[in-house]
């Protein structure tokens, strides 16, 4: 029932006028053709991290020598103008009118470079209390359940939990990012029966050296995960 409420509702507001989040033109939605057009050109990836590669080239040096504790990752653009600002817009300034068209084009990524068919639930990127108690909802949630959703496939929020406080990443390479993240998301016990086995898509809004992402698909494996992969929205490609 409420997948078809959500069905409905993306029906209608694709015969409303919208107007764009990023040209400010009215169109038939959040992000208008001639934007994705001027900024989001096509771009090869590797399937290990994401980040930008070599054309044709599966897997990016950093990716072969050191391979992430997820096996797959798909992002949708690269963290640069304009979509740093709608997903900044979306995380920090309660943009949840963003959450479907966000949802929308990170689905369309995954079916263009995944398996989605193959994964048995989608997580979150957990937040701790103190920041989901200032922010009042968690991005990747947002996204995590529409997409679920969509693909007909369960979002769990209660399958990987952050068992502490961490320091902002900011500024902390990934080395440093890794020490943050050291024993800060677990699997709680009694959940740990509903991963054996199973292949987790883990989902958040952005991915900048794959450390977070990383400590989580470590805690889903130690609980049992058969395969972890990683979709976000935005990659940044210095990383």
């Amino acid at each position: 029932m409420f997948s078809r409420l959500v069905q409905a509702a993306e029906r209608l507001g694709r015969r409303l006028p919208s107007q764009c989040a990023i040209c400010r033109s009215w169109q038939d939605g959040r992000v208008c053709s001639d934007c994705l057009q001027r900024h989001a050109p096509p771009r090869w990836r590797c399937n290990g991290c994401a980040a930008p590669a070599p054309q044709g080239q599966p897997r990016c040096g950093r990716c072969v020598t050191h391979p992430p504790a997820f096996d797959h990752a798909v992002a949708v653009w690269d963290h640069a103008y304009p979509w740093h600002l709608l997903v900044e817009r979306f995380k920090f300034h309660d943009a949840l009118d963003l959450a479907d068209t966000l949802a929308q084009h990170l689905l369309a990524a995954v079916e263009r470079y995944d398996a989605p068919a193959a994964i048995d639930c989608i997580v979150p990127v957990p937040l701790s209390a103190r920041r989901l108690a200032e922010r009042g909802y968690n991005q990747a949630w947002e996204l995590a359940w529409r997409l679920g959703v969509r693909l007909g496939c369960p979002a769990r929020s209660d399958l990987v939990l952050r068992r502490r406080e961490t320091p902002t990443q900011v500024g902390l390479d990934l080395a440093e990012r890794q020490r943050n993240l050291r024993g800060a998301f677990t699997v709680p016990q009694p959940r740990g029966a509903d991963l054996k086995g199973r292949r987790v898509a883990v989902v958040d809004d952005v991915m900048t050296t794959g450390a977070t992402i990383s400590a989580v698909a470590k805690a889903l494996r130690h609980a049992g995960a058969q395969a972890v992969h990683a979709w976000v929205l935005t990659r940044t490609p210095s990383a």
